[in-house]
């Protein structure tokens, strides 16, 4: 990885998972996901390449008892990682948003790097399963997410009826507005994005 790169490793291990974390901003290098939850993995990797960042992620987990803790525990690392890779958040769009269909499901996310935690979901209650995998566990995701990169996060999901669609849709929608918020403003010339003169 060479020196200007915005990144971060985090590692985080409690008597629930174990968890090994790098991330790189604006990288085309294909993303290297496990969890132990494979649909998780697939939104996982939707999210990273549309959200044009390098994921290497290394979960062990007790999801024998559930999957909760895992899917909860990578959104405060991935969150944790978001806020250390951006740094002061000098010259960054700071906001970002996006619309994003699939097939019959339609989901937007938007972003503010804000330095304050704020999650709202909108939508179709996520309470069915795909397969092993509990609809309800990507808000918990996106909760953890947001709260540990102190981030204002709205998702919404507008409509949708296949449900591997709609997740499918809130993740891609995710990646690409924190690509977004997270991209380079040359306008800004280096100054961060606030009235306040800084972020926290």
């Amino acid at each position: 990885m060479a020196d200007n790169e915005r990144k971060a490793v985090i590692a985080r291990r409690t008597k629930e998972t174990d968890i090994k974390l790098s991330l790189v901003l604006e990288s085309r290098e294909a993303p290297n996901i496990f969890t132990g939850v494979p649909f998780f993995d697939h939104m996982l990797n939707s999210m990273a390449r549309h959200g044009r960042f390098h994921l290497d992620l290394q979960c062990t987990g007790d999801t024998e008892v559930d999957d909760h803790h895992t899917v909860e525990d990578v959104g405060i690392c991935l969150g944790k990682a978001f806020r250390k890779a951006l740094g002061e958040k000098a010259g960054i769009a700071r906001f970002g948003h996006s619309f994003v269909p699939m097939d019959d499901a339609l989901a937007s996310a938007v972003a503010d790097l804000s330095g304050r935690a704020f999650f709202r979901y909108e939508g179709r209650e996520l309470r069915g399963a795909i397969g092993a995998y509990n609809e309800e566990l990507t808000v918990e995701f996106l909760r953890a997410l947001s709260s540990n990169a102190e981030m204002n996060l709205h998702v919404t999901l507008h409509h949708g009826e296949n449900s591997h669609h709609i997740h499918e849709a809130i993740f891609k929608a995710l990646g690409v507005a924190l690509r977004n918020a997270c991209a380079f403003d040359a306008t800004l010339e280096g100054d961060v994005p606030s009235t306040k003169g800084t972020i926290s």
